[in-house]
């Protein structure tokens, strides 16, 4: 509640007497908090956790996101979101040493309406879909070495200046090395975000995961902050925020992690 009474004054404090191109940008802003929003946009996420199982070890990666809406008819469109995790790591696993490379990479397809539907607590968009895990990882200790497949969805409301929702799908593995431990885990993002009318944006989410085949739940608390701009025409949007780990195995992180991201927008697309 105390980050929702922050967000709201610096809101009130950046509100007043703001030009066209800057409403401009605080409308994709707040577009750019809707995981289904009909915009291209290219996202490099820079992520950092560290205490890292019995060796604490560390970990930082980005992870290449970007989205691309495809109009199928007037009434519905296909939006593409691929993930795909650069990673640098030490001593992960005990006394494993240090990777870099490709992990494996995530692609979404959601079937969205092309028109949000208007409810008496706002615009309700949604979407669902097939989601993928690819086994691109250039190292067994970056990825699962698995295939998988599953389904995957989303549904948000925005409301003036929030926008509050959640994203989820599940993945089983169907092929891959036999030697490897089998994928079946679901994924839960719930987020809650406020955008200013001058473009800047707060946002608390989770990006749980629970793994079916150890019972185990990692779930980590993301608080960032985000501001939109113009750089020689175009847009850009810088994050930075901070993440605890509320739980997590054994052998996953603890404490605090840190985000910074840049995403580059393509309103014309």
């Amino acid at each position: 509640m105390r980050s929702i009474m922050v967000a709201t004054s610096v809101a009130s404090f950046l509100s007043g007497g703001l030009p066209a191109a800057a409403q401009g940008n605080a409308d994709l802003a707040k577009e750019l908090s809707n995981p289904v929003a009909s915009l291209i946009s290219v996202p490099f996420q820079g992520n950092y956790d560290g205490d890292i199982g019995a060796a604490d070890g560390d970990k930082a990666f980005v992870n290449i996101q970007p989205v691309i809406p495809i109009g199928l008819s007037e009434d519905w469109n296909l939006i593409s979101r691929t993930i795909l995790p650069v990673a640098w790591q030490q001593d992960v696993a005990g006394r494993s040493g240090t990777q870099f490379g490709l992990g494996d990479t995530v692609q979404s397809g959601f079937f969205s309406p092309a028109r949000p539907v208007e409810t008496p607590v706002g615009n309700m968009t949604w979407g669902i879909g097939p989601v993928a895990g690819i086994p691109t990882a250039t190292d067994d200790l970056l990825g699962s070495g698995k295939f998988s497949l599953g389904p995957t969805g989303v549904a948000l409301i925005q409301q003036g200046p929030w926008t509050y929702g959640g994203l989820a799908n599940h993945l089983w593995s169907v092929a891959g090395d036999g030697g490897r431990g089998d994928v079946n885990a679901t994924f839960l993002q719930p987020f809650l975000a406020y955008t200013t009318p001058s473009a800047w944006t707060f946002t608390l989410n989770s990006e749980s995961t629970y793994d079916w085949a150890r019972s185990d739940w990692s779930v980590p608390v993301n608080a960032m902050v985000a501001k939109l701009v113009d750089i020689g025409g175009q847009k850009v949007q810088f994050q930075i925020g901070a993440r605890y780990w509320a739980t997590a195995p054994d052998s996953g992180p603890e404490g605090l992690g840190a985000r910074l991201a840049v995403t580059f927008l393509f309103p014309g697309g």
